[in-house]
Formats: structure tokens, C-alpha cells, sequence
């Protein structure tokens, strides 16, 4: 089969190499799943910088296929299901380990960039049918965090709250449609009026572009009537933290969840913090019982995931490439099967 493996080179980053080595096999209680496609995040281009390990591990972490064989032991799958791949492979349920960092796939375990993949049966999760494959393969890390984020920590989110979204990557994307179906109104900004046009057909009930309204927070203030959002996904890191502060309303929350902006300490003050009584959230994906929860919702929803660019397999590094340019609303999706 073919796959691609992360490679160190000597400016310390990492570069996806393609290579050819033997089918893998279904072992007792796994199955062996032909993969269709995987979709990029965020977290792939931090890999691939070699600041956070990574080298000759396959890269990605959401991926979609077929099962085509199913191990000893395993009843809960039969060949022909269509699964998707969770982001951890040892976090069935409960509270979060740091144990579970050692089976992040595409970090510090393998992730999906190959043709097939033998899975533990409780490392995938059946996929909605109203979704293709390409579609549920933008499902493990990007929209599992919006849902954690919006229904499994803390009070969940529910019809009348309001919602900011940081931008219109995949997080945001998925957490604007996860809002609106659940009857929230959501605000969102981006530096693109195009991309808040597209955000509006989606359902976002205010637009605010960044450059143009560098003050958004003292927008998305004015918006709630001086009273603040409910909730913020917060994806910007120290860059936009303490806007986000601004922005949220007095007991409400703020899911923290990407760095685009970098690892630096925030210059901000934390007192808004207590002062509001704001509940602040580290968001780092979610269970396979989560998984399984969000399916029952886009199902229910109908909801499909946004896909900007599909690539073929062979064009990995433009897909890396595509992904860093910013100019994506929604995922990117590369195609394998």
C-alpha cells in the first residue's frame, strides 16, 4: 500500500514522504479500515514546523473509509461499515488523561495518510449516512472540538444563547453550524467579507470583519445589547484572548482552543476572568463516546460539514500548502481511495 511518512529535513522541519510497504492486517479486537479521505488541521502544520515531534510517524488525524476486515473478538463492526477514525485512540469516555496524549494519531502515533489503517474497534466511530466520505473525514478533530466545546463541558449550549466564533476555519465552521441548529445566534468575524457572506448563508446572525472593525469585541459587545456573548471559541491564542475576554458575557464561557496567533504568554490581565465570573474551557478534541453523541446531532440535523478544497493523494504538500495560505473557509480534504 501506499503511505506518507513525516520526514525530517535539515532545516529541523518535517516533510511528507510518500512510500510503498506491505498491507496491514486486522490483529485481534481491530479492523482494517480502506481509507477514502482525510482532512488537514491546524495541528498538522504545527507538526510538520518539527516543533512538536513527529518524525516517521504517518501524518493527519481525521481520516474516513471502509471497514474490509474485522479482527478476533470484534462484534461491534462488519466488513462494509463506513467509520471514521477518532483523534485518540485510547480515549473511550470519561474526563481527559494526560495518558492519552501518547495515542494522538498524527502526533505522537500514526495518523490516517495511508491506504488502509488497522484501528482498535474502539478507536472508530460509524459515520452518519447523509455524509460522504470525504465529509466525514472533516469530523474527528475539527467539529468533535466545536462539539465539546458547545455541548459536553459546562452548561450546554442551547436555544437563545449567543455564540462568538473566531474566524472561519474549520473549528469555527463546524461550531457555527453545531449554534444554529441548536438555536443560537451567532456572531462571527474573518478578514474576508466574501467569507462572512458564506458564513451568513450558513446562519450566522452578525458579521464582523476584523481588519476593517479592528475593535470586534466592543462590536460583538454592542451586538448583545452591552451584555455579551454566552460563549466564544476562542482559536486565536494570545493575539486575541483578552478581546475574547472583552467580548464574553458574565458567566459565560470561553472554550479555549487553538494558538493561530502562537504559544507567547498573553499580555492581557486576567481579571476580567473573575470579575465576570467567566468559566474558561481547555478544549482538546474529545472521546469516543463524544464522537458518537456529536454523530446523533448532525444526523439528527442533517448537518454536513463545510469542505472547501479536495485534493488527490498525490498532492499532500499542496493540501499543507493550501492550509497555511489561510485562504480556506471550512476543511481541506485530501482524497485516497
Amino acid at each position: 500500500m501506499r503511505r506518507y511518512v513525516l520526514r525530517a529535513q535539515p532545516s529541523g522541519k518535517l516533510t511528507p514522504i510518500c512510500e510503498e510497504i506491505a498491507n496491514p492486517e486486522a490483529g485481534a479486537g481491530e479492523v482494517l479500515v480502506a481509507m477514502k479521505a482525510a482532512s488537514l488541521n491546524y495541528r498538522d502544520l504545527l507538526v510538520t514546523s518539527g516543533n512538536m515531534g513527529g518524525d516517521g510517524i504517518v501524518p493527519l488525524s481525521d481520516g474516513a473509509g471502509e471497514v474490509i476486515a474485522v479482527g478476533e473478538g470484534v462484534a461491534k463492526f462488519q466488513v462494509g461499515d463506513r467509520v471514521a477514525l477518532t483523534f485518540f485512540n485510547e480515549w473511550d469516555d470519561g474526563p481527559f488523561d494526560m495518558l492519552y496524549h501518547r495515542a494522538a494519531r498524527g502526533g505522537s502515533s500514526d495518523g490516517v495518510m495511508a491506504e488502509f489503517v488497522a484501528a482498535k474497534a474502539n478507536g472508530v466511530v460509524k459515520i452518519p449516512d447523509h455524509l460522504s466520505d470525504v465529509e466525514a473525514a472533516c469530523l474527528p478533530c475539527a467539529a468533535l472540538t466545536a462539539w465539546q466545546a458547545l455541548f459536553e463541558r459546562g452548561q450546554p449550549f442551547g436555544e437563545g444563547q449567543s455564540l462568538l466564533c473566531l474566524g472561519t476555519g474549520g473549528v469555527s465552521v463546524c461550531a457555527l453550524q453545531m449554534a444554529t441548529a441548536a438555536g443560537g445566534e451567532v456572531i462571527i468575524t474573518s478578514s474576508s467579507d466574501e467569507k462572512l457572506e458564506r458564513a451568513k448563508e450558513l446562519g450566522a446572525a452578525h458579521t464582523i470583519n476584523y481588519k476593517s472593525v479592528p475593535d470586534w469585541d466592543q462590536q460583538a459587545w454592542g451586538l448583545t445589547n452591552k451584555r455579551g456573548v454566552n460563549h466564544v471559541m476562542e482559536v486565536g491564542g494570545p493575539g486575541t484572548f483578552e478581546k475574547s475576554m472583552k467580548a464574553v458575557g458574565a458567566g459565560g464561557t470561553i472554550s479555549m482552543i487553538g494558538v493561530l496567533t502562537g504559544f507567547d504568554p498573553s499580555p492581557a490581565g486576567l481579571f476580567p476572568l473573575v470579575s465576570k465570573a467567566v468559566n474558561l474551557h481547555g478544549i482538546y478534541v474529545g472521546s469516543h463516546a463524544m464522537f458518537e453523541r456529536m454523530n446523533a446531532f448532525l444526523a439528527e440535523h442533517q448537518i454536513k460539514p463545510i469542505v472547501d478544497r479536495v485534493f488527490p493523494f498525490g498532492e499532500l504538500t499542496a493540501a499543507y500548502d493550501y492550509l497555511e495560505s489561510g485562504s480556506h473557509f471550512g476543511k481541506v480534504v485530501v482524497e485516497i481511495g
